[in-house]
């Protein structure tokens, strides 16, 4: 995988993944997050997160609804946390490989563009 603007994911669809490939490689990883602001590596790399203050737990759901319409609409879905009413947290991986593929990229940028009620 090579590393691409935020632009570039945006523009591209999620393609299913069955495994078979190898994760992207950690320091690709890292680069790729550049792009990608308010995005971090957890679990050794494998998976990217990233954690938001919403104004109420409205406001969460509603984000939450919206990142589920993307997820839908791209066959690619994140873990979703909410904690404390208003602490929302996303965390993505390619389950069938353990680890970071181009898929994640793709929506974590489309999932920056979401507007969210802070």
């Amino acid at each position: 995988m090579e590393v691409q603007t935020k632009e570039q994911l945006t523009n591209k669809n999620c393609v299913p993944c069955e495994g078979g490939i190898e994760p992207c490689p950690l320091p690709t990883a890292e680069a790729q997050l550049a792009n990608l602001p308010g995005w971090r590596l957890t679990q050794n790399g494998q998976r990217i997160r990233r954690d938001w203050v919403v104004k109420n737990f409205v406001a969460a759901i509603e984000f939450f609804n919206a990142v589920c319409e993307l997820a839908e609409a791209e066959q690619h879905h994140p873990d979703l946390h909410l904690e404390g009413y208003r602490n929302v947290r996303i965390e993505i991986w390619t389950h069938a490989i353990g680890g970071l593929s181009e898929n994640d990229f793709i929506l974590a940028a489309k999932i920056n563009e979401i507007t969210i009620k802070q």
